[in-house]
């Protein structure tokens, strides 16, 4: 007999991605927000791959989608089309109760704004504590002291928010996004609103909690030193993956080393992103540089290399 479609949504929801060693799987990936006189393509065709255990970082400006990305894989948003997998489970064919439980036990979020984070009338340690209110008491609280320790803020458990600095309040937003013990970690600007030692600090805790965890760690940044002390950035402008920037090999075992000035040095190679259809994104920055002042550049093989530059004649651009 055929399976009803509830058994078919959860063995959609349980079924493992073509690649178990990817934490999150998107393939052409569309959102559109409508209203009632427009819509907004925020997802052009986004196709990206995290691997599990990955500590990662996606940048981009205002409005090039990577907040919208965060949604979608954060459960807090719907895709519209294309595919779209984390940790084995298929966000398209999620119910109601199926996300709930995939955003409570699946993934955790650490937010910009730690008014988000924190609640303001909680010590640090009850603000833990809150999102296990399922668990035992006594469970709770050997799991808060845990975390407390772990973002070295022990000494800080009675604290309010507004006793807290802003890289204690972030500290304890890391803490309360690992209650449940999540496989995947999605951070949003968590270094917008301190100081540069702050924002070092964290990156190097939220290093040592995917080495000891292991658990997968996104941030969405635009943050370019943070980004540049990462394995793998991607970038992503009009909502589709324009490129990514790989570590050197020569950096790899110097990211603790805080002797180097690492917003002036190159510590990534940059990798233009293919779509489909052979397509590439050049930043704008690039055109700039070779004085590209319209819509049209010239494609040439040289020595097996594509050169791409501006066209020779004022009347070919426009």
């Amino acid at each position: 007999m055929p399976k009803s479609s509830k058994n078919n949504n959860n063995e959609d929801y349980n079924n493992s991605t073509p690649d178990s060693d990817k934490m999150i799987v998107c393939d052409n990936l569309v959102k559109i927000y409508k209203t009632k006189d427009l819509e907004v393509l925020a997802l052009q065709g986004l196709d990206l791959e995290v691997g599990r255990k990955e500590l990662m970082a996606i940048i981009g400006n205002s409005g090039s989608g990577k907040s919208t990305f965060l949604n979608m894989i954060g459960g807090l948003d719907r895709p519209s089309a294309g595919k779209l997998y984390v940790d084995g489970k298929n966000l398209f064919r999620m119910t109601e109760k199926q996300l709930v439980e995939y955003k409570k036990n699946t993934v955790g979020f650490v937010w910009q704004n730690n008014a988000r984070n924190l609640l303001p009338y909680l010590t640090a340690w009850e603000n833990i504590m809150t999102p296990m209110l399922f668990s035992g008491e006594s469970a709770r609280k050997e799991r808060a002291a845990q975390l407390l320790a772990l973002v070295g803020l022990s000494h800080r458990k009675n604290s309010r928010l507004s006793q807290l600095s802003g890289g204690e309040q972030q500290r304890i937003a890391i803490a309360i996004a690992l209650a449940n013990n999540p496989k995947l970690l999605l951070a949003d600007e968590p270094t917008g609103s301190v100081d540069r030692n702050t924002a070092d600090y964290i990156l190097d805790m939220f290093r040592e909690l995917n080495e000891q965890l292991g658990v997968t760690i996104v941030i969405v940044t635009h943050d370019k030193t943070l980004a540049k002390k990462v394995n793998r950035v991607v970038s992503i402008r009009d909502g589709k993956t324009s490129s990514e920037r790989i570590i050197k090999e020569d950096y790899i075992n110097k990211l603790n080393d805080m002797s180097l000035d690492w917003g002036s040095i190159e510590t990534q190679e940059e990798y233009a992103v293919l779509d489909r259809a052979g397509r590439v994104q050049i930043p704008k920055e690039l055109l700039d540089e070779i004085g590209v002042a319209g819509n049209k550049v010239k494609l040439e093989v040289r020595d097996g290399k594509i050169v791409i530059d501006k066209p020779e004649t004022e009347n070919m651009m426009g």
